[in-house]
C-alpha cells in the first residue's frame, strides 16, 4: 500500500489498515524516527479514573451506604 503526502505534510491511512487496527477519528499515533524511515504505533489512551474505579476498599467492609452511615453516626 501507499500514500501520498498533501501539501499541508498530511497523509492518508488506507482504510483497510485502519479498520484492522482499530485506529479511528482522535486515535492518537505516535511517531518515531528510525533508520530513515518512520514507525508509527497507536497509542492506548487510559482514563486514569477509569484505571483505579472498583480498586478502593471500606475501611469497616460493607455497602457504601453502610460505611456512610457509620461514620455519620
Amino acid at each position: 500500500m501507499k500514500t501520498t503526502v498533501s501539501e499541508k505534510g498530511q497523509i492518508t491511512i488506507p482504510k483497510a489498515l485502519r479498520d484492522s487496527l482499530g485506529i479511528g477519528a482522535g486515535t492518537i499515533l505516535e511517531v518515531e524516527e528510525r533508520e530513515g524511515g518512520m514507525i508509527l504505533r497507536k497509542r492506548e489512551v487510559t482514563d486514569p479514573i477509569e484505571q483505579w474505579r472498583g480498586k478502593g476498599r471500606l475501611p469497616i467492609g460493607g455497602t457504601v451506604d453502610e460505611y456512610l452511615d457509620a461514620i455519620r453516626g
